[in-house]
């Protein structure tokens, strides 16, 4: 028999790759970036490096595989990637619906990214969610001090709600944002929708390809 879950009180989405489509375009600007300062990779390399990263960190692992960047580099790649967002992203397939029926049935939802508030204002904004969600139900790293794959976005985000963590469910594309879901002793469904989950499932999320799976998994 498989296991059932109880519905979630609170269910918390990280932002770039699940509520938008946005990781491609900002990593197409990246890898741009990147090629004028002597390191040369694919798309699919980057996504593989950097998803679900923080830009520091991308700076950091950068400079290990050879990168020449300077001091002032990350203003330089936060300028380059916002300009590409804005030139537009879409919402991930399914994503309206899913939260049409969250919202009748009355689950608390929010944002938890890596990402700053001004990037998630350009891709949110886009497509309405922005107002949706601004300011009570979206917790950046940069704003709080703390990021993924560290469980404080997410304890923030329950206790902001006023819901215990167990009952608490994420959304994740990443490996990094699956395990602070583990840390933070939350449930994860990790969203893969190109079919490959294995970091996902290594840190302990169950993965799911489409949007319209979730309700199912979720008891609706």
């Amino acid at each position: 028999m498989p296991t059932t879950f109880p519905t979630p009180e609170l269910i918390i989405f990280d932002c770039d790759g699940v509520l938008v489509d946005s990781e491609r375009v900002s990593n197409l600007a990246l890898v741009d970036n990147l090629a004028r300062h002597g390191l040369e990779l694919t798309l699919e390399r980057s996504m593989e490096l950097f998803v679900g990263g923080t830009m520091t960190g991308v700076m950091q692992k950068a400079v290990t595989l050879g990168a020449d960047l300077h001091d002032g580099w990350v203003d330089e790649i936060y300028a380059e990637s916002y300009a590409a967002l804005e030139a537009g992203v879409d919402l991930m397939p399914g994503v309206a619906d899913l939260l049409v029926l969250l919202d009748a049935e009355q689950i608390p939802t929010c944002v938890a990214s890596n990402g700053s508030e001004g990037k998630m204002r350009i891709t949110l904004g886009q497509n309405g969610l922005w107002e949706r969600f601004h300011p009570s139900a979206m917790f950046s790293a940069h704003s709080l001090g703390v990021s993924k794959p560290e469980p404080g976005l997410f304890l923030a985000a329950a206790s902001h709600f006023g819901i215990q963590a167990r009952d608490c469910l994420v959304i994740e594309d990443s490996a990094t944002g699956a395990t602070a879901a583990a840390r933070a002793g939350m449930r994860c469904l990790g969203f893969a929708p190109e079919g490959d989950g294995q970091k996902l499932v290594a840190e302990g999320a169950e993965v799911f390809a489409q949007m319209p799976q979730v309700p199912a998994l979720i008891g609706l």
